[in-house]
């Protein structure tokens, strides 16, 4: 059977939210999904809709969500749907949203220095998501420091180095991991700033392998 897949895009403009929806639903329908493009977030309340969804994918920073809203796409990834993103979009959404926030397994807060070079380590190299991939890759981009749910199974790992805030010097920050909320599969990852970031190969790759697993057709 087909896999459906959902992306709701808008919010803040400068995480480019239309771009990077149209790159990763180009890549899921290369994998034999049929996918949906949403520029409002009023599919969420629809709940036959979204009972036949296998993935639901929110790029929305910085946005507002209605409560009808929240609690359809919760109880749908509850009962099953997956939810998958990167970014702002999915973990700088909607940050009036705490019980938003409790499904996702984090939220953002700071990026030191804006714009600069980092380094990704991949901290379960077994794992479907990141197999393969180089143990340690490049980034220029935002470096997310982030709350997280402790019970995150984390994927990929970046260390601070404190030069702009030291008490932070060394601390290890989560940059991908995976979940569960209900019945349903939550995929994450802080790479993709903007679309370009995902012209690294790994940031493009362990995305879409994030919201193919999501959607349970990986691992």
């Amino acid at each position: 059977m087909t896999k459906r897949a959902l992306f709701v895009y808008g919010g803040w403009a400068g995480h480019e939210p239309e771009q990077c929806a149209k790159l990763f639903a180009e890549i899921l329908e290369g994998e034999g999904f049929s996918v949906e493009l949403s520029a409002a977030l009023d599919p969420l309340a629809d709940a036959e809709r979204m009972a036949g969804m296998d993935l639901v994918v929110p790029i929305w920073t910085m946005g507002e969500i209605s409560n009808e809203q929240c609690k359809g796409l919760m109880d749908a990834v509850a009962n099953g749907t997956g939810i998958g993103g990167w970014h702002g979009g999915m973990c700088d959404a909607f940050r009036n949203n705490t019980e938003y926030q409790f499904m996702t397994g984090g939220q953002f807060v700071a990026h030191p220095g804006n714009i600069k070079d980092y380094t990704v380590e991949i901290t379960r190299p077994t794992d479907p998501i990141v197999e393969g991939l180089a143990r340690g890759f490049a980034m220029h981009s935002e470096q997310y420091f982030m709350h997280v749910d402790p019970s995150n199974e984390v994927l990929a790992t970046t260390t601070f180095d404190g030069s702009l805030v030291p008490y932070i010097n060394g601390t290890k920050m989560p940059v991908v991991w995976k979940r569960h909320w209900g019945k349903g599969r939550v995929f994450f990852s802080s790479l993709g700033h903007v679309v370009s970031d995902f012209e690294v190969p790994e940031a493009r790759e362990i995305t879409k392998r994030g919201l193919l697993w999501a959607a349970g057709a990986l691992g």
